[in-house]
Formats: C-alpha cells, structure tokens, sequence
C-alpha cells in the first residue's frame, strides 16, 4: 500500500535509511546482535559517532573549529541550554513562531532579551527583515524555519554578533554558508533522524567566555569533552542520522536537494495559489519550502470533513494543520517523494472540480 506521508514531525525518512536500520534492529552489522543492544562505548558505536560527526562537516563544509554534539532533550532543552552557556547579560531574539517565541521565554530566565521583531500581531505571517543587532548582544537568536505557520528566514544577517540558529525543520534542506553561524541546533525528526536525538553544531572558541557555574550536562564543553557520551546516547537515532546523512550526499548533496525542495514546494504554493477552495496566508517571501500551510477559504465543516475523507481514502496522512492553527500542513522534507506532492495536487484539483 503506497502512503504519502505528509507529517511534521516525526516524518517521512529515505526508503533505504529505514531498511537499513530496521535490519540493525534485528542484526547489526552480522555481529548476531541488535543495534539496541550494543554498548554506546563499544568499538562498533564510536565508529558510528565518528563517522557521522565527519559526514555532518563534509556535508556543511565545516572545519575542525566546530564540534557536533548529539544531544538529547529535543529542540526545548537547547531554548536553555543556549542562554546558559552564552548569556552573560543581555541577547537578542527573533519571534518569528510559536517556537521562536517559546525560546525567547526560556531566555528570559537568563537574562534580558531583546526583541528585535515580533510577528505575533500579524499571526507570525511574514518575517521582517528590518530589523539591527546591537553590537552590545551576547549573542543573536533566530529560527530558520516556522514549522507551524509555514515561514522560512531566506537570508540571515551580516553580523559580528555571534548567531545561533534553530534550524530543526530545515536542517539540510539547502546550501547555506553554515560558517556564519556560532551555533546551530536541531531537533532530528524532521530532516536527519528518528525522535530523540537533537544535533547541535558549534563553535568551539564561544563557550567559556563567562565565568559561571553550569550543570555538567547543561554545559557544552563537557559533553565536547566526552564526546557526546556524557551519558548513553540515543544509539539508533545517532546511526540512523549517519545513513540519512550517506544517503543525502549519495543524492548529489545540499545543492541537489535544495532545487529539488524550491520545485515541490513551487507546485504545491502554484496550485494553492489558483485553487478556488484554497489559500494560503504567508507572505509569498517568507513561504517556507518545508511546511506548505493551507486553508479552506471559506470556514465550512462539511467541506472539511468531505476533503479529510478524500485524503484518508487515498492514504494522504499528515496533512492536518498544528492543533494551535488548524487547516492543513504539508511537510514536504528531503525525503518526501516528488511523486507524493504531485498526488496531492491532483487530489486538490479534483476536489476543486467537484465542490466549486
């Protein structure tokens, strides 16, 4: 039965990723032993963690002053984890989602943020780009991508301001000078892994800048001391992440990727766009190329519940909108089919034919 799975997250993975590391459950690596039996100090997952730290660098073109963390937590623990280890006073913040404006609360227990945009008043529709960063900022916080509304930062400012970047829900999705950052976090569900492991990338020379009493596994340097081992790792999501990163670079790498997300999420905002029964809210510059928000234009349940019925019938699952927004979301990440969004364009074609 062919699914097409439109879920925000966890979602869809690399056929070959899933295969692989559903035979690693029942024998990995013909060693008669399961992946999830095997010890996270063995010989067998270093060299899991090792080359996986090295496929992060390859793929991002990163040099040795970077450290790759794989971490657990998700995306909520970095929302203090990052103001513990760089806050000294003062940091500046984007609050561009629910996310963004959920790290923006953690911050405050550290210190005073400074709210540089908020697009709350406008329902987090557009991403302003007229905004400066003070040159007095501990650091400078932002997240690339808005998985509930569907906005997408496209380019990232100029700044001698360290920028940590949460980029769970596009981590990967295109080519980016990554160097400009300090710090990147992302939980893995989305682009990367299974859930329960968040990758963080960051630059060695920011950490230790302030004398404060940190709680070891709060602290950055020391689980770059213990090599992410501080305590035993999600094993299965840190090998599953290493296939997923194989199979991106056995795709062409970030470049290839990146044209093959700007299409689908192309057709898909096309047929949105001249679709008489749907619309989507987003500011056409902030559209995100990873969560495809969209609508009923007008507020009708029996409509609603007819195109949910559609969608169950023909093995669409995913699509409905974060419970804070309703409507539907189609998450369209690296692994998600061309064939997948071209079926659900056609179901939206047939479905405007019948009811408009």
């Amino acid at each position: 039965m062919k699914v097409h799975n439109f879920n925000a997250g966890p979602s869809v993975l690399p056929k070959e990723v899933l295969k692989k590391s559903a035979q690693s459950v029942i024998n990995f690596n013909d060693s008669g032993l399961s992946l999830l039996e095997i010890s996270h100090r063995s010989i067998d997952f270093l060299e899991i963690i090792e080359k996986t730290t090295l496929l992060v660098k390859r793929i991002m073109n990163l040099n040795d002053d970077y450290a790759i963390l794989f971490l657990q937590g998700g995306a909520t623990l970095q929302f203090s984890m990052v103001p513990y280890n760089l806050m000294n006073q003062k940091a500046a913040y984007l609050d561009t989602g629910f996310w963004a404006h959920n790290a923006i609360k953690e911050a405050k227990k550290f210190g005073e943020v400074i709210v540089l945009f908020s697009g709350k008043n406008k329902n987090y529709t557009y991403i302003s780009k007229n905004y400066h960063i003070p040159c007095d900022m501990d650091y400078f916080h932002c997240t690339s991508n808005n998985t509930i509304i569907g906005t997408q930062m496209k380019i990232f400012p100029q700044t001698s301001t360290p920028v940590v970047c949460d980029m769970s829900s596009d981590i990967l999705s295109r080519k980016l000078d990554f160097s400009q950052f300090s710090l990147i976090y992302a939980s893995a569900q989305k682009n990367i892994s299974s859930a329960g492991m968040t990758i963080v990338i960051v630059k060695k020379d920011i950490l230790g800048k302030f004398k404060k009493t940190i709680p070891s596994y709060m602290d950055y340097k020391i689980h770059i001391q213990n090599n992410s081992i501080l305590n035993t790792p999600n094993v299965f999501s840190i090998y599953t992440s290493m296939l997923t990163l194989e199979w991106i670079e056995n795709q062409g790498g970030l470049s290839i990727l990146e044209e093959q997300n700007q299409y689908k999420a192309k057709l898909l905002y096309d047929e949105i766009d001249k679709n008489h029964l749907f619309e989507n809210k987003i500011h056409k510059e902030n559209r995100s190329n990873m969560n495809v928000s969209f609508f009923l234009k007008e507020k009708n349940l029996e409509l609603e519940k007819e195109f949910n019925k559609i969608c169950k019938k023909e093995n669409i699952v995913g699509l409905d909108g974060h419970r804070y927004l309703g409507g539907y979301r189609a998450s369209i990440y690296n692994a998600l089919p061309l064939e997948s969004v071209q079926f659900l364009i056609e179901i939206m074609k047939k479905f405007e034919k019948k009811f408009s």
